[in-house]
């Protein structure tokens, strides 16, 4: 008898609120920076970016419930939960600072600039496709524990400690969605049992901030005005002009997807862990046939699969709110009306469901790694926080019209220091941490294992990485100057670690396994 597959599940409908805001967010980050910071006319972005933007998500979550399909099918389970997709964050703040806002403001051309950064963008998809074949093998090689710990630095701060933050701007609204996550979908004696936990949270959360006057009625005025049906289109035009332009900038497209690659192993790896094993090769090949789509209909912005699978399987999600929440993205995209839900649904009713998730992938590492190999978990958090120490100080600076520097508006790093803040070693540290966290989790897992091989493998990439500026450094070159001593340190890491693997031969000491 075949299996029937189930499309739609009481699960789905919180995940795809939850994914659906964590894409919103990042979307409307994205028209902010390239309208308010770029200069780029509105009429311009809405019509072209945001069309091609929407679409390349809804391409990534039809596939990724597709793929969920085929592995339900095959498996014959009914708890299959297809991976979360959406757009890159780190690529939305990298294209936009190192490529989009020098040159619009060179040009002052948006077609132009936005080619260009199209340009940059189909290098990530070429990455993507490269790398595709390789997948399988870097995750057989890299430990399991190191994967789950790094997609868990990057879950606790930008989707843990950002929504917390705005949980704690609008508490009324916030700490009642909290509790209803803990007691729904923490504790094993939910409330309310027949109406499903997002759709609690939302109508709660919601009634509550209009009751006391957090949400604006005008505000939802001025949304509609915004309506327009701009569907996605190609825009082929202007490739071969661009190219020439396009090629300085090129080289700052391969840390980032690097980074990329490997947010997408990690990503892969928890959904394995959680019983859903994909293809790795497909999924890189789905993330990066998005990105190519969304790239000819003129976004530039890349797609990745989102952190988050354990927490919505958690919930009881399928396939279903794969599809939802990026139909719904796209609608919103080709009507420009993405302000017009959090004018009516309060972010802080919403954002909570982040923190769920935050915790369920930090939990997941911790469930699942062995117990002597805890410390490493820690060791891949630090280049998490400092990447995202980093971003929130240069944004504080840069919303007081100042840089870190030695000219008129800008602070000294020594100024900084004094100060107890030590920029330069957030600069160093928090740059390249989807890479770095990876590497040190090997140096450390490695370590602990006692099988220094893999340690010195890892630190001789990293000072390789580090020569390059892929890792440590703000800006691509070689042999930076400030980068020449990290390269140095990676290869004394490297150097001890060949005198261990000598002593352990010498001894006959054996690899540690518990």
């Amino acid at each position: 008898m075949a299996q029937t597959i189930q499309f739609w599940k009481k699960g789905d409908f919180a995940a795809s609120f939850g994914l659906f805001v964590n894409v919103l967010t990042d979307f409307l980050v994205m028209i902010s920076l390239l309208i308010g910071v770029v200069g780029m006319p509105t009429e311009f972005v809405y019509k072209q970016i945001v069309p091609g933007f929407g679409f390349a998500v809804l391409i990534s979550g039809i596939i990724f419930a597709y793929f969920a399909y085929k592995l339900a099918k095959k498996t014959g389970r009914k708890d299959v939960t297809a991976l979360p997709s959406g757009s890159s964050s780190p690529g939305i703040f990298l294209i936009v600072f190192v490529i989009m806002l020098p040159l619009y403001q060179q040009t002052h051309d948006a077609a132009f600039t936005t080619t260009v950064a199209v340009i940059w963008g189909f290098i990530e998809a070429a990455i993507l496709f490269l790398g595709a074949f390789l997948g399988e093998t870097i995750r057989k090689i890299v430990p399991r524990t190191v994967l789950l710990a790094a997609l868990a630095g990057l879950a606790f701060v930008f989707l843990g400690m950002n929504p917390m933050l705005q949980s704690f701007e609008m508490p009324i609204v916030a700490f009642v969605a909290l509790i209803i996550i803990f007691m729904n979908w923490l504790s094993k004696h939910p409330i309310l049992k027949k109406i499903p936990t997002g759709l609690l949270l939302i109508v709660v959360g919601t009634a509550i901030a209009w009751i006391a006057g957090y949400q604006n009625p005008a505000d939802v005025t001025a949304a509609l005005k915004s309506f327009g049906f701009n569907p996605p289109l190609l825009h082929l035009n202007g490739f071969g002009d661009s190219l020439s332009a396009a090629l300085p900038y090129l080289l700052t497209a391969v840390p980032l997807g690097l980074a990329n690659y490997i947010f997408n192993l990690e990503n892969v790896e928890a959904a394995a862990v959680s019983g859903d094993e994909y293809k790795t090769r497909d999924v890189m090949l789905a993330n990066g046939f998005s990105t190519l789509v969304g790239g000819l209909c003129g976004n530039p912005f890349p797609v990745t699969v989102y952190v988050g699978h354990a927490g919505w399987k958690e919930v009881g999600a399928g396939l279903g709110y794969s599809i939802a929440s990026s139909v719904a993205i796209f609608l919103l995209s080709i009507f420009s009306l993405m302000g017009l839900l959090l004018a009516v649904v309060p972010i802080a009713a919403i954002v909570p469901m982040l923190v769920f998730i935050a915790i369920v992938t930090g939990h997941q590492v911790v469930k699942e790694s062995p117990k002597f190999e805890a410390p490493a978990i820690f060791v891949c958090f630090f280049p998490w926080v400092a990447n995202w120490a980093l971003v929130a100080v240069n944004n504080a600076l840069s919303a007081a019209g100042m840089s870190v520097g030695a000219g008129d508006n800008q602070v000294s790093s020594l100024a900084l220091h004094n100060a107890g803040l030590f920029y330069d070693g957030l600069v160093a540290l928090g740059n390249g941490a989807p890479i770095s966290s990876v590497l040190w989790g090997c140096i450390a897992v490695f370590t602990i294992r006692n099988t220094p091989i893999g340690g010195i493998i890892a630190a001789v990439l990293a000072s390789a990485l580090t020569f390059i500026g892929a890792i440590h450094t703000s800006t691509i070159g070689l042999a930076q100057t400030t980068a020449m001593p990290f390269v140095w340190g990676y290869l004394l890491i490297a150097a001890f670690l060949a005198y261990k693997l000598y002593v352990n031969k010498k001894d006959n000491i054996g690899p540690v396994t518990e």
